[in-house]
């Protein structure tokens, strides 16, 4: 019986930081309820047949301190996040919903600012709000304001993306840099000198996906956003679900020198720090060229590289590191950086 005065007896702040309790939670609790076919997958986006064509949707909640950060805000970030959730599995995004939990005293000019950008955001990534819900509590009762979007997408019938489809010998890309986010969140929260050197990368990706689907087609075997829990959870993730090993080279791996410095100077790994505008590609090694040549093509992806491989194993992720060892790389485990996204 629980005795509520043990850790696994609530909800910690670890549970919602993408780690290793959230992995816990999702797998022991929601799946045990809710399991079903769709479900299982655990991808970014469900996807389903509709007609002759499959349909994506994704939800998700944004209750990121500060609201406020260096390139970006808690709007822009719900509209970026979901659509980015469906670039990735292979949607073309179309609708949002959002519903707003707003804190009694919360700036009228504030949750102006907000909408404002959620609607500039909107525009950009092509997408529309088609519903919508509003609630207020009582001072206390909530921080400041909470955003929870449902985002619908089409899915093309060539499309065909999943951890089945990995293989060994197939190239990991990212494309550019890790952990801007993360550390930009962090300096706006905790006021640190460096918060004018590091921009959050908050930014809609699914123009650069659907190029690289456009092109690559069934080249391409999986894509992955790299937002709680950063670069090595998202591995660490794809490995258990496809049954195989990545390898990772620490060398190739592209990290601003900002972030690499305050990361250093906090003691805080930028492979476990959040991303906003970054994403994870599986590509067959015939195609890895071509996808190179793309991704640098955009701005979007000027410093995409190759950073690993998938080889035959059982589900580990191991970092190659510049001084020639092995690392081995673990999903994100404690909360350095809670309310990220």
């Amino acid at each position: 019986m629980p005795t509520g005065n043990k850790s696994e007896d609530v909800i910690l702040l670890a549970h919602g930081d993408g780690g290793r309790l959230t992995h816990e939670l999702v797998t022991g609790l929601f799946l045990r309820h809710f399991e079903n076919r769709l479900l299982r997958e655990l991808t970014d986006a469900a996807a389903f047949p509709v007609g002759e064509g499959r349909m994506a949707v994704t939800t998700d909640s944004f209750v990121i301190d500060p609201p406020f950060f260096p390139g970006g805000d808690i709007g822009k970030l719900a509209v970026c996040g979901t659509v980015n959730d469906l670039a990735v599995s292979g949607a073309e995004p179309r609708y949002l919903t959002v519903a707003f939990l707003i804190e009694e005293g919360f700036p009228l000019a504030d949750l102006d600012r907000v909408v404002a950008s959620m609607a500039q955001a909107c525009q950009e990534a092509g997408v529309q709000v088609v519903a919508g819900d509003t609630k207020v509590v009582g001072r206390g009762h909530l921080d400041k304001i909470f955003i929870n979007t449902t985002g619908v997408g089409l899915i093309r019938p060539d499309v065909d993306l999943g951890y089945h489809r990995l293989a060994p010998g197939d190239l990991i890309l990212v494309n550019g840099n890790m952990g801007d986010h993360g550390m930009a969140v962090l300096a706006a929260r905790e006021g640190f000198g460096f918060a004018d050197q590091v921009v959050s990368d908050c930014v809609a990706l699914h123009r650069i996906t659907g190029r690289l689907l456009d092109e690559l087609g069934r080249g391409v075997r999986l894509m992955r956003d790299l937002t709680r829990g950063g670069l090595a959870t998202s591995a660490k993730e794809i490995a258990v679900s496809a049954g195989m090993d990545i390898w990772l080279s620490e060398s190739e791996i592209p990290i601003g020198l900002a972030v690499q410095g305050a990361a250093e100077m906090l003691g805080v790994d930028p492979l476990y720090l959040a991303n906003e505008g970054k994403f994870l590609a599986v590509v067959a090694p015939t195609e890895v060229e071509k996808a190179l040549t793309l991704l640098r093509a955009d701005e979007l992806g000027r410093e995409a590289r190759i950073i690993g491989e998938v080889k035959a194993g059982g589900g580990n992720v191991f970092l190659k590191t510049a001084l020639g060892g092995t690392k081995y790389l673990d999903l994100l485990a404690g909360a350095p950086l809670p309310r990220i996204c």
